[in-house]
């Protein structure tokens, strides 16, 4: 157990230190108009999840919201699924609004618009994308013996997480502006005895990058 605790000791700094480096991240911003919010406005962050192949995370959703919401510059957002359950059904997948005009319509119902000013909401984000693993690649074979077990091998695969934020202005009907974000990264998992993953956080980091950008864009730095 002692040399087990030592060769840990030496391999969990060398484990960060790997991941550390693993993931690459890129930012787009495309502004079309200019933002600004007041201290009793609020933004809400939707999932797109009209498309059959795929559906926007909810986890992703909310972690983007969190970021948001942290600092001493956060920002109040309303949670996706309060925002969604006091709009039911106007904000639904299948009835959901797909251009500004669309919402410019849907404000016309007085529910509708009673709803949206009792939340406060002046920015609707509607976040688009998905991860998914493009490469994989190895592999690992374990045994039991009368003298214990192990595993041996390597395998190792990438990730790719892509989402685009599309910003609304619900006082204007705008769409103000579009952020992209795209995170790449290598996982590893070698196997001497025991497998050691190291897994690079591609969809932390992009949640991570576009909240951080999403919010200078809504206050308008």
């Amino acid at each position: 157990m002692k040399l087990f605790d030592g060769v840990a000791g030496k391999l969990i700094p060398l484990v960060l230190m790997l991941c550390a480096g693993c993931t690459s991240t890129t930012v787009d911003e495309f502004r079309q108009g200019e933002t600004g919010i007041a201290s009793h406005e609020t933004v809400v962050i939707l999932g797109r999840r009209q498309v059959s192949s795929y559906e926007t995370s909810a986890d992703f959703v909310e972690c983007v919201g969190d970021r948001l919401a942290q600092g001493a510059n956060g920002l109040s957002v309303v949670p996706e699924q309060e925002f969604l359950d006091a709009m039911f059904p106007w904000f639904e997948p299948r009835t959901a609004p797909l251009r500004t005009q669309d919402l410019e319509r849907l404000m016309a119902e007085e529910q509708v618009a009673l709803t949206m000013r009792g939340f406060g909401v002046r920015y609707i984000v509607w976040l688009d994308g998905f991860t998914e693993t493009i490469d994989r690649s190895g592999s690992i074979s374990c045994t039991v013996a009368p003298g214990g077990a192990g595993c041996f091998g390597f395998g190792s695969w990438e990730d790719d997480a892509s989402f685009s934020a599309r910003i609304w202005d619900v006082d204007n009907f705008n769409a103000v502006g579009t952020i992209s974000t795209d995170a790449n990264g290598q996982s590893y998992v070698p196997a001497i005895v025991i497998p050691i993953p190291l897994i690079a956080r591609v969809e932390a980091n992009a949640c991570q990058r576009l909240g951080d950008q999403l919010k200078n864009f809504v206050i308008g730095s």
